[in-house]
């Protein structure tokens, strides 16, 4: 009996590079808003004691918060909550999503240089210290009126409030006030906290210490908050007094420069960094370790057909 002629070959094993690996889906564009919004929220308190710091004569971050309790309850512990939420969802928003855009644009990936990162960190805080002028505006002078005397104070109900009542009062160039160092200090964040996050957590990971989990995720953000603290601190206190600056001419950069060198010397640039570092520090950990969990999250909705 001969042997059949027309039996079917064993199918051909397939090749590993010919399966297609599926690209993943960006993340929302939302999710750096929203992470930093929570973030905020918890941190406003001490947010709002380093404002005060920089905008008054207050000496101590301790000193400063319990004559916020003294004078309006633990409630004025959260005084200008709605212009943090107003910053947080224009600006963060928009830095988050144009840093994850500009690291496209330049090729700012896993095997990039280390020198892309800050550089998408530059072209992202120039984006969103634009966008974000208004929100951050409003913000510090909801935050920074009840150390005012009261006849000075602007007396804003909320943040939609605060938004109408300058561009009525003052006219709509009043929302480009102190865009200069605004920018300029945002370009320095997100060059320092956004890249240096990306750096020091791809470092970790490289060391057989860490994997991709919170613990990676705290220790590059708590060293990431330290360095954009110390490198934002002379724009970030800039910021907060020319925003917080009402008479014609006094919101000059370098007459405010000029004043502030005359009376405090050199050292009023770090003025307030230790309730800077207090702030910055637990809002850099909390943005990072909350957005990585809503990353996660949106991953979890995938696998389960519905996105979030």
């Amino acid at each position: 009996m001969s042997a059949p002629t027309n039996v079917a070959a064993p199918p051909l094993p397939i090749s590993e590079k010919a399966v297609a690996t599926p690209k993943k889906k960006p993340y929302p564009f939302w999710l750096g808003g929203v992470a930093a919004t929570i973030a905020a929220s918890i941190t406003h308190p001490l947010d709002l004691t380093k404002v005060r710091l920089q905008a008054s004569g207050d000496k101590r971050m301790v000193e400063s918060i319990k004559k916020t309790v003294r004078t309006a309850g633990v409630r004025g512990l959260f005084d200008g909550i709605t212009g943090t939420w107003m910053r947080q969802m224009s600006y963060s928003l928009c830095r988050f999503w144009a840093y994850d855009e500009s690291k496209k644009i330049i090729g700012a990936g896993p095997n990039a240089p280390a020198w892309k990162l800050p550089v998408a960190g530059c072209m992202a805080g120039g984006i969103a210290g634009i966008i974000g002028n208004p929100g951050e505006i409003v913000m510090v002078r909801l935050q920074g009126d009840f150390a005012k005397p009261p006849e000075k104070r602007f007396n804003y109900k909320h943040c939609f409030d605060a938004l109408f009542r300058m561009v009525r009062e003052e006219g709509a160039s009043s929302l480009t006030r102190g865009m200069a160092p605004n920018v300029f200090r945002a370009i320095l964040m997100n060059a320092s906290q956004l890249a240096s996050y990306d750096f020091f957590k791809a470092e970790l990971l490289k060391t057989r210490f860490f994997k991709d989990d919170i613990y990676c995720h705290f220790t590059a953000s708590f060293a990431a908050g330290t360095v954009a603290t110390t490198v934002c601190s002379p724009a970030d206190v800039l910021k907060s007094r020319i925003m917080n600056a009402s008479g014609p001419g006094s919101s000059s950069t370098l007459k405010v420069i000029r004043h502030s060198m005359q009376t405090e010397g050199p050292a009023f640039m770090f003025k307030g960094w230790l309730p800077a570092w207090s702030r910055l520090q637990p809002t850099t950990i909390l943005i990072f370790l909350t957005l990585e969990q809503l990353k996660n999250l949106v991953d979890w909705s995938r696998t389960r057909g519905f996105a979030l």
